[in-house]
């Protein structure tokens, strides 16, 4: 029955190239939602200093039920949180579940079967890193934690991106060698805006206080990252015209680069004007968790323009299988 059903499901979803890459980029646009919700909550959860209220792992007050684990545990804040983003972040395990499963079932090229392999495992890991952070009372996985998360969700915009018109736009230009200068370009801005993150993630889990160290590396290393994205930005306006989609990417990038600079100030003036205060007020809260959550979707668009740009500058991005296998199965525009 189990065999029968599956084949059906595979029918189904072979049905149409065309309607599989639509009906699987939506679902892969909910899963993008709900990771940036998310991220969201564990940025909730870091600003309150939450982490440790549910203190057990994998149970929650040594309780397996997901739902109920604690009488009433959505009145006390910090215990709705941290149980809240285990429920949430499970929430996504499943989404990735079956979309690494719609994936491996529907789509011909080896190479995507695996990075949706890869993004489950990523998933999965992150759970778990969560899970000993509580387990170890450690701040060192904390960070690691948050590091992941920020590689998932850029992982996942990229899943989203090849099975896009976009991502078959850029096959039908084929190669374009005068773009190869952008790949260094796009790399350092790729790299500058993940160390800023990681310099953001060292200041919000020090223990006690802010480190003036950590804090002075990460206000002056954003305008290092803000050069690299402006510079890629500038480069991809004034000396290639015609690639539109390129040029869009990388303009919200820096959209969404002028919007983190403005939260980033207004996080900086906040904790000046709260400096000695025990509990952040609501404001802080919510400053700070938009601040990493626009962190990450800066991190997205970079790695989206730099995936982009290594597919429209090499024909080795697929072997000449792969590419008999994608052009079967690659649908029309929509």
């Amino acid at each position: 029955m189990l065999l029968h059903l599956s084949a059906k499901v595979t029918r189904y979803m072979r049905r149409s190239s065309g309607t599989d890459w639509t009906n699987r980029r939506r679902f892969s646009l909910v899963a993008i939602v709900f990771a940036t919700a998310l991220l969201a909550w564990g940025a909730f959860v870091t600003s309150i200093d939450a982490g440790l209220a549910v203190p057990d792992w994998p149970s929650s007050f040594d309780s397996y039920d997901p739902f109920n684990p604690w009488p009433n545990w959505w009145q006390a804040t910090p215990i709705l949180a941290e149980h809240g983003h285990r429920l949430l972040g499970a929430l996504v395990g499943l989404l990735m579940m079956a979309l690494a499963f719609w994936t491996w079932r529907s789509d011909n090229r080896p190479w995507m079967r695996r990075l949706a392999v890869g993004a489950l495992l990523l998933v999965v890991l992150q759970g778990v890193l969560g899970g000993l952070r509580v387990v170890w009372v450690s701040l060192d996985l904390a960070v690691v934690h948050a590091a992941v998360a920020q590689i998932f969700y850029s992982l996942l915009a990229t899943l989203t991106l090849f099975i896009s018109p976009m991502w078959q736009r850029a096959v039908d230009r084929g190669h374009q060698s005068e773009l190869s200068g952008l790949r260094p370009v796009t790399i350092r801005a790729v790299l500058a805006v993940y160390i800023q993150i990681l310099l953001g993630a060292l200041l919000r889990h020090p223990g006690v206080g802010i480190d003036p160290l950590l804090a002075g590396l990460h206000l002056g290393f954003a305008f290092v990252a803000a050069a690299t994205i402006f510079h890629m930005w500038i480069t991809i306006r004034t000396e290639f015209e015609n690639e539109v989609d390129l040029r869009r990417v990388s303009t919200w990038s820096l959209r969404i680069l002028f919007l983190q600079v403005t939260l980033g100030l207004f996080a900086y003036f906040i904790l000046l004007d709260e400096r000695g205060i025990v509990r952040p007020s609501n404001v802080q809260v919510v400053v700070n968790s938009s601040h990493l959550v626009v962190g990450a979707m800066l991190l997205a668009s970079a790695v989206l323009t730099l995936v982009l740009v290594f597919r429209l500058t090499s024909r080795r991005l697929l072997s000449s299988e792969t590419e008999a296998n994608t052009e079967a199965d690659t649908p029309a525009i929509d």
